[in-house]
């Protein structure tokens, strides 16, 4: 059977899945914003209870990773994640999935090398790169500023 490119298009056209595209969109704001707004509501209350805005700002970070860390212990963050996609990897709680998330799939390898080692598998490279970066970025600053 051959057929024309235009007849194949049609063909595809209508067993391609369709996109979701805005779907998904919508879906990552709106997770995404409802875990901003959880941090903005921890910020507040953190600064309601006396601490300045630098130790208010860390105490978020800290509830947020531990929020996600624990989710992601009892499969909850997985779940959210497939209906936000980007909505969970953007903030700070994407990052604390990425390091939860190996380790909890190798600690049957042992404390050592399942646990230890595959911890970092996915944020190992975003830290030694970041760091890197972050480096060479503060050295040309400072002799930007040298001159």
């Amino acid at each position: 059977m051959k057929l024309t490119k235009a007849e194949y298009g049609k063909i595809v056209d209508q067993y391609a899945p369709k996109s979701k595209c805005l779907k998904n969109c919508l879906n990552a704001f709106w997770v995404g914003g409802l875990i901003c707004t959880l941090g903005q509501l921890l910020l507040n209350w953190f600064t309601s209870l006396g601490l300045d805005e630098k130790m208010s700002g860390a105490a978020v970070a800290v509830c947020l990773v531990l929020l996600s860390a624990i989710l992601t212990g009892f499969a909850v963050y997985d779940d959210i994640a497939k209906l936000a996609g980007a909505g969970t990897l953007v903030p700070i709680t994407g990052f604390a999935n990425a390091v939860v998330a190996p380790a909890i799939e190798f600690k049957t390898e042992g404390f050592v090398t399942g646990l230890a080692v595959k911890m970092f598998t996915i944020a190992g490279p975003v830290l030694v790169y970041g760091t890197a970066a972050s480096v060479l970025y503060g050295l040309i600053l400072w002799l930007i500023l040298q001159f």
